[in-house]
């Protein structure tokens, strides 16, 4: 006797539909932003410390970016070593490599001369209302030498440690504290070298070529179980940042705030959409395939911990081959920054010579735009646009305790600096693809943010063995690869 099947054994299982992550971001972002001004209207407590409100957004921003930071350094490194691999040649990672760093070049040029023209027309230091007693000198400068210390491998792990002191009010030494932290330029350094080392060993190193892309793929899945949290982890990061900071500091220097954000503003919806259509790509395409990770930089303040996101974005949704992403875009996080090297520094150089009445000539506007250019390589092993702004105001002559004047804005212009940092990220690998003829177009006009979480395929796309372009052309950099 047959028995006719039950509803629930034949009806496929409904699966709860969220919304896209975009608008998951969106939700955490206004969610934040009531979270934040509830915190800021309760108050500090009783003995002047945060409210449990505030504590808790802060534990869940600074979660959230610690997860993603703990997963950039293996991921730089099987990343990069796995596309020198597909590259199959150093003199075509070599040639991508070069023609990146020159649209880094061209970009920031023209970034620090929007912030050199909004200096001089805005005059924000002259507009200034801040008391000259909040000049301070800041606790962390750059000098040139840190090109070569940032560059230059310390460890394998590009790892360094820290520790400070915790005193109790009697001046006692209650507690030490220790920090890890990682120098990802020194990283792709390491990667480098490993995966040409590994290519000039032949045969050899195939099992270890073949671990390194499985333990990429691990730790590709783990890392998007941390993304799956974006959402909550901006709640928590633009909550912490209006329970703490408020917006009545802009008061005071809301003229160089205005400068900035105009700045980045040219920056992100100028300059940026001229080069695209320069190129004959769809502007409208590029900020809807990179729109995840723009907002992701916005709240995290930090290219570093938005690099996961960042970089799969710029293949996935963007169309840019992965072999050259994993490699463009972990470069472009600590040498690429429009706004925290560019538009910032040109801008508040200006600034601080207005403010204390230093005059600038034509030399020091060069000076200004030279550092702009060649500093951010600089300044690429330490973080934050506080130590790009000091190598300017050194290099310039001018007080480096103008930088005290600025902080108590910074976190409010970090957000707007970072997202153009990110931005002129993914920027720079679309448009070098698509000169080089590697570019998907067709992914890159059908691109999506929501496929973000799709998972990628096992193999590098066919260009990269064909060597042609989407428009027939061949593909010189890639193709050179198999000769």
């Amino acid at each position: 006797m047959s028995s006719t099947p039950s509803p629930t054994a034949t009806e496929p299982r409904r699966r709860l539909r969220l919304p896209s992550f975009s608008t998951q971001i969106l939700l955490g972002l206004v969610l934040g932003v009531l979270a934040g001004w509830a915190a800021l209207e309760i108050g500090p407590t009783a003995a002047g410390e945060d409210n449990w409100l505030t504590v808790t957004l802060t534990t869940i921003g600074s979660s959230f970016v610690n997860l993603l930071k703990a997963v950039v350094p293996p991921l730089v490194f099987t990343a990069i070593v796995a596309s020198i691999a597909n590259l199959r040649g150093v003199a075509n990672g070599a040639r991508l490599a070069g023609q990146t760093l020159l649209w880094f070049a061209i970009t920031a040029l023209v970034s620090v001369g929007i912030g050199i023209g909004l200096g001089l027309l805005l005059q924000p230091g002259a507009n200034a209302a801040v008391d000259a007693a909040d000049a301070a000198a800041p606790s962390r400068t750059g000098t040139w030498l840190d090109f070569l210390q940032g560059l230059i491998p310390a460890n394998f792990l590009g790892l360094g440690a820290s520790s400070s002191l915790e005193t109790g009010d009697d001046g006692a030494i209650v507690g030490i504290t220790t920090g890890v932290s990682f120098n990802v330029l020194q990283i792709i350094v390491i990667a480098l070298a490993v995966g040409v080392a590994a290519l000039r060993s032949g045969k050899k190193a195939e099992p270890f070529l073949a671990f390194n892309k499985s333990l990429l793929k691990v730790i590709q899945t783990v890392l998007w179980w941390i993304i799956r949290l974006a959402p909550l982890g901006t709640l928590g990061l633009i909550g912490r940042a209006i329970a703490t900071y408020g917006w009545s500091s802009l008061t005071n220097l809301g003229t160089f705030a205005v400068a900035i954000y105009v700045g980045l503003a040219l920056v992100l919806f100028v300059l940026y959409p001229v080069l695209l259509r320069a190129h004959g790509l769809s502007v409208g395409r590029y900020f809807r395939g990179a729109w995840p990770a723009i907002q992701l930089a916005f709240v995290s303040r930090s290219s570093i911990g938005t690099l996961p996101v960042t970089e799969r974005v710029t293949h996935r949704n963007l169309g840019v081959p992965r072999a050259y992403a994993s490699f463009a875009v972990p470069l472009g996080s600590t040498t690429k920054m429009d706004g925290c090297a560019a538009i910032y520094p040109a801008i508040a150089a200006i600034f601080v010579a207005q403010f204390f009445g230093v005059d600038l000539g034509v030399t020091d506007y060069l000076l200004i735009a030279f550092v702009s250019v060649v500093g951010s390589a600089a300044t690429a092993g330490l973080t934050g646009a506080t130590v790009m702004l000091t190598l300017t105001l050194s290099t310039l002559g001018l007080p480096l305790e103008g930088v005290g004047l600025l902080l108590a804005i910074d976190p409010i212009l970090d957000m707007g600096r970072t997202a153009t940092n990110v931005a002129g990220q993914v920027l720079v690998p679309v448009i070098v693809a698509k000169r080089e003829g590697i570019l998907d177009l067709e992914q890159y006009a059908s691109a999506d943010a929501e496929d973000l979480f799709e998972d990628d395929d096992e193999d590098e796309p066919e260009l990269v063995a064909a060597g042609t372009g989407n428009d027939g052309a061949a593909a010189p950099a890639l193709a050179a690869s198999r000769a």
